[in-house]
């Protein structure tokens, strides 16, 4: 669901359900609207988490968007995601 910043104190308590988790994000990492917009829920007294690399990074390392057609993903992209063969131990 997109929910702009500057509205989420006046319209988050109308589209999610009181005790919801949230997950923030922005379109990516060089961007700090989704640590803006986990400070608004988080006054709003949800648990909030926040989605490092944003949208970009989602896409980019593979996983699955919505789109107009249905769910799509792209390649992989080397740069931004482990390969197969390598853990990153987290």
């Amino acid at each position: 669901m997109h929910l702009p910043t500057a509205e989420v104190a006046t319209r988050a308590a109308g589209l999610i359900p009181p005790g919801s988790a949230v997950v923030t994000y922005c379109w990516g990492p060089g961007c700090n609207g989704a640590t803006r917009a986990a400070l608004e829920f988080a006054r709003l007294g949800y648990a909030v988490k926040e989605m490092l690399g944003g949208f970009e990074y989602w896409v980019r390392e593979g996983l699955p968007v919505m789109t107009a057609t249905g769910v799509t993903r792209r390649p992989v992209d080397d740069l931004t995601a482990p390969r197969s063969t390598i853990t990153c131990d987290c």
